[in-house]
């Protein structure tokens, strides 16, 4: 992985309130990023921090690739055609990243920011929603029951996902984080059950009808994840 990472030893919507502490810089990794690396590049960070460490945002563009969570079923991978598989420690089941979306990786320390994991949820999925406002997609919204944010689909009562959370927590410290479909080939969400879900339409910003880079989608998305979290 080529990457721009910190050592861990230096240093106007409906969101919850914030904690106040610094906001984390972001760091984007250069793509295409190795999915495998950059997951061991987080596990090390968490170990290695403390309670000074300051908290980080890692952006990423994957290289294609499925990552299935804990407790993902193997059914729910319906067709790889090729692209790799990669049995990974966050919650949740199967997902896909890949070119044309971000993924921001969250290091954050719950300790110190005094909440715990059903809020820092809810405030993952509120910075979305607010991003994608901000972007020009109306009514994201959450789906009860299907963790991430959901768009109304062409005028029908339709749900399709938009953004996905997945989430491991260890010493009080969160990393993996939120992708965020942008402009990317969706096809690959057909060769699975996304999240664990049948017939789960997935979406992007593109076929909104909004036109933005993952850069702006990016740095967008990190400015709302400062003020949520």
């Amino acid at each position: 992985m080529s990457a721009n990472i910190a050592d861990p030893s230096v240093a106007s919507s409906s969101v919850l309130p914030p904690v106040a502490q610094q906001a984390p810089p972001l760091h984007w990794l250069t793509p295409p990023v190795d999915y495998q690396s950059t997951w061991q590049a987080m596990r090390d960070f968490t170990d290695a921090r403390d309670a000074h460490t300051p908290d980080q945002m890692w952006a990423a563009e994957h290289a294609p690739v499925y990552t299935q969570g804990l407790a993902g079923k193997p059914e729910h991978l319906l067709n790889a055609a090729g692209i790799p598989v990669v049995q990974t420690d966050r919650g949740g089941q199967i997902t896909y990243h890949g070119p044309g979306q971000i993924v921001i990786y969250v290091l954050r320390d719950l300790h110190r920011a005094g909440y715990f994991v059903r809020e820092y949820v809810k405030r993952l999925e509120q910075a979305v929603i607010d991003t994608l406002g901000d972007l020009g997609v109306p009514d994201a919204q959450r789906k009860d029951g299907a963790p991430g944010v959901y768009v109304p689909w062409q005028g029908t009562d339709e749900l399709a996902k938009i953004a996905a959370l997945g989430i491991k927590v260890r010493k009080g410290c969160t990393y993996h984080g939120v992708s965020l479909n942008v402009d990317m080939d969706l096809s690959p969400f057909l060769g699975i059950n996304p999240c664990g879900y049948a017939g789960l339409r997935t979406v992007d910003i593109a076929s909104c009808g909004v036109k933005v880079s993952v850069q702006q989608a990016g740095e967008t998305l990190a400015a709302n994840l400062r003020r949520c979290l």
